[in-house]
């Protein structure tokens, strides 16, 4: 699918021109960076989406130093993130910030925010669920969702790190365009799968502890008190690091 393609899709579904650039901009670098199960495919998706409300729009409810509490209010959960970024952009926590998220979903390449916050200069780490897809190794109904951790370190040479990691072998957005089976979707790892369903388990419920019934986010956001990437890329010398493209 080309961008005009989607563009028109986008439009033809009801969302707004400022909504549907978000959108765009979330599956083109999702394109551009090789994640194509976040990409164009999910307009598809989209349009098949039951009570899908193209003029919701996501609210935040609870503002306090350190916290933050917001709703989708039926909007898209990329809408819904990407309010809540452009929010800590503009108003930066004084230390640190957590950001809560109920009715939050879809939500997609969770590194997208990351790095917007990162290039902004804060620190970002942020996870997200979904359906449960995910069983225990040993058997037994889905008790997870992949339910993705993504981190970004804003670095002083203008190249954030960004690490961005679903907790499954594949992703939901493999699934959807063909490149994988559900039989494929279990926590990653192999004889390790034990590591990756803990951390998708501990996400899926810290994140339902605190945004509650249904699908959500957290987010924690802060300044940074040092510039560690530089050095890092010294180190490494030369060899790719995550994020990069």
């Amino acid at each position: 699918m080309r961008p005009e393609e989607a563009a028109a899709r986008l439009a033809a579904l009801g969302f707004a021109d400022e909504d549907a650039a978000t959108l765009l901009a979330h599956f083109g670098d999702a394109e551009g960076r090789g994640k194509l199960g976040h990409g164009w495919s999910r307009v598809e998706w989209l349009e098949t989406l039951p009570g899908l409300d193209p003029r919701a729009r996501p609210e935040r409810v609870e503002g306090r130093p350190g916290l933050e509490r917001w709703h989708g209010r039926g909007a898209l959960g990329y809408l819904t993130l990407a309010a809540v970024v452009a929010a800590q952009l503009a108003a930066p926590p004084d230390g640190a910030r957590v950001v809560v998220a109920e009715s939050c979903f879809p939500t997609g390449m969770l590194g997208h925010y990351v790095r917007r916050l990162a290039e902004g200069g804060l620190v970002a780490a942020l996870t997200a669920t979904s359906p449960a897809r995910l069983a225990h190794p040993d058997g037994g109904p889905p008790l997870a969702g992949t339910n993705p951790l993504a981190i970004g370190i804003p670095s002083s040479d203008g190249r954030p790190l960004v690490v961005d990691v679903s907790m499954g072998a594949v992703t939901w957005g493999d699934v959807l365009r063909g490149a994988a089976s559900e039989d494929e979707l279990v926590p990653f790892g192999g004889a390790h799968a034990h590591k990756a369903f803990a951390l998708a388990l501990g996400l899926q419920l810290l994140v339902d502890a605190l945004a509650g019934d249904g699908y959500g986010a957290v987010l924690l956001v802060a300044r940074p008190v040092a510039d560690p990437v530089p050095a890092l890329r010294a180190r490494a010398g030369g060899l790719r690091l995550p994020g990069d493209r």
